[in-house]
């Protein structure tokens, strides 16, 4: 887990056009993601701690669509790139830290949101090459794929896995 020791607080830069907004129309899936911003809170307001079981992901990427669509405004790639995304860090701290739960937070700025996974680890994700043929490892390279730019921050007690996009602002 010490891979990217001497990273900690750095931040993995991307180049990529604005992402426009489209009118957010909503579906079933809106239904249950309102519902898990009901049972779990608001990550914009506050960090949401969800249990650390895979079955989180699925609550973590529905408050992701909740927000990102309905609450942002932001279109629906955007979205999708951030749930995927959502999922994958989730994924890792689940499978990765031995941990009863974690933290999300979702953030926006001019410019820019922000979603942090915190977790209880001070384990450090590794960015590994990815081959075509791989079936497991790949949540960093989306990650540093799909995102403007990444990082983990070192806590006290943890860390914070984290990824930015750019959007474009009204």
């Amino acid at each position: 887990m010490g891979c990217m020791a001497g990273l900690e607080g750095t931040e993995h830069p991307r180049q990529r056009g604005g992402t426009a907004a489209v009118r957010w129309t909503p579906s079933v899936e809106d239904e249950l993601a309102l519902k898990a911003l009901d049972l779990f809170g608001d990550p914009t307001a506050d960090e949401v701690r969800l249990p650390s079981r895979p079955e989180s992901a699925v609550a973590a990427r529905r408050l992701t669509q909740s927000v990102v669509l309905r609450h942002w405004g932001l279109s629906a790639q955007l979205a999708e790139h951030a749930v995927l995304l959502v999922s994958e860090l989730v994924g890792n701290a689940v499978r990765h830290t031995g941990a009863r739960c974690f933290g999300l937070r979702m953030r926006r700025r001019r410019g820019w949101l922000r979603v942090e996974v915190r977790d209880p680890s001070r384990g450090l994700p590794c960015l590994m090459p990815v081959r075509e043929l791989d079936t497991s490892g790949r949540g960093l390279f989306l990650v540093d794929k799909l995102s403007d730019r990444w990082g983990v921050d070192l806590l006290a007690r943890g860390k914070t896995t984290w990824f930015e996009m750019r959007v474009a602002d009204r």
